[in-house]
């Protein structure tokens, strides 16, 4: 009978084991996903979502229940991260989601995208106002929120990860400059933040699927390749040649906390004809494009949130 219970015991132990390792089993996200939340993002309905208007205030809340279903809680008192510009009351969308080391959970890792876009524009074309954002940046936005639905399903962020989408990006910057100050005179420990913005076309003619802004300032994009296990991070000389760098939202954090902050991108405007256009619509997005980027990007970042030494550097140091 004791040899049949130790049996039993390590047979029960094993099924216990299969099924724990099956709860953390990498989840993927669909083109039909992606494309859901694009395309409400850049529809017409949302004019645009110019800081300041109803339809960044619908965004806003469609990401918030987003949060919500997933099971991220608001990184402040609410989700909102309220900030003027001049006198139009202004906000950014902020989640978060604590690590689950003891030690690292100190630490926290940016996953940031600016939700905004220029709304209407003064001259239409062909009757069309409205520069409904689909690329920039609905693209990076859809990012962001199917990180946080990745690391809320399988919480195994060993870091804490905040999830900020920021408002003003088309008007300066502008909320990504604030959030950032905020959060230096907190004290934050930032380990690094990574950016998203413009992924919803792909490259037809280079051996990486996204680029890094930045490039040469750290080795995130072999710290990313390395998890990923691909070269799926490149170089964009472009990118450079625009000073692409300086231009997005990963900025401001690289200012404050003088330590690695770029954005992930696979469009350096040379693969994308319709930049703040009234024709940058959903409908012609490449949502395969989009879903496969996103599904390599998964292991990518939670290697290096998981990584149990701050594996990414200035290169200057």
């Amino acid at each position: 009978m004791k040899r049949i219970s130790i049996i039993v015991l390590l047979a029960f132990t094993i099924i216990v084991g299969c099924k724990k390792k099956e709860d953390v089993k990498p989840i993927t996200v669909s083109s039909e996903y992606v494309k859901e939340i694009v395309t409400y993002l850049a529809s017409d309905a949302l004019e645009g979502r110019n800081t300041g208007s109803q339809g960044i205030e619908e965004a806003a809340n469609y990401i918030e229940n987003k949060f919500k279903d997933y099971g991220v809680k608001p990184y402040f008192d609410t989700y909102r991260d309220d900030f003027k510009i001049d006198s139009l009351d202004a906000f950014n969308v902020v989640g978060f989601l604590e690590g689950t080391d003891p030690k690292l959970k100190d630490e926290v890792v940016i996953i940031g995208a600016h939700y905004d876009h220029i709304g209407r524009r003064a001259k239409p074309v062909e009757g069309d106002s409205i520069g409904n954002g689909a690329n920039d940046n609905a693209s990076g936005t859809s990012v962001v929120i199917a990180m946080a639905k990745n690391f809320a399903a399988r919480k195994n962020n060993k870091r804490s990860v905040m999830f900020a989408l920021f408002s003003g990006e088309e008007m300066g910057l502008r909320g990504s400059r604030h959030l950032a100050e905020r959060l230096k005179n907190e004290n934050l420990n930032l380990y690094t933040m990574v950016n998203f913005e413009m992924l919803g076309v792909p490259f037809p003619d280079r051996d990486y699927q996204v680029f890094a802004t930045g490039y040469d300032l750290s080795n995130m994009a072999e710290v990313l390749n390395k998890y990923a296990g691909n070269k799926l991070v490149g170089k964009s000389d472009e990118a450079a040649k625009f000073n692409l760098f300086k231009r997005s939202d990963n900025y401001a954090f690289y200012q404050q906390f003088k330590m690695p902050a770029q954005t992930i991108s696979s469009c350096d405007l040379t693969n994308f004809d319709f930049y703040h256009h009234v024709d940058d619509e959903a409908d012609i997005m490449d949502y395969n494009h989009m879903a496969s980027a996103i599904n390599n990007l998964f292991p990518a970042m939670e290697g290096m949130i998981n990584a149990p030494t701050q594996e990414i550097k200035m290169n200057d140091e």
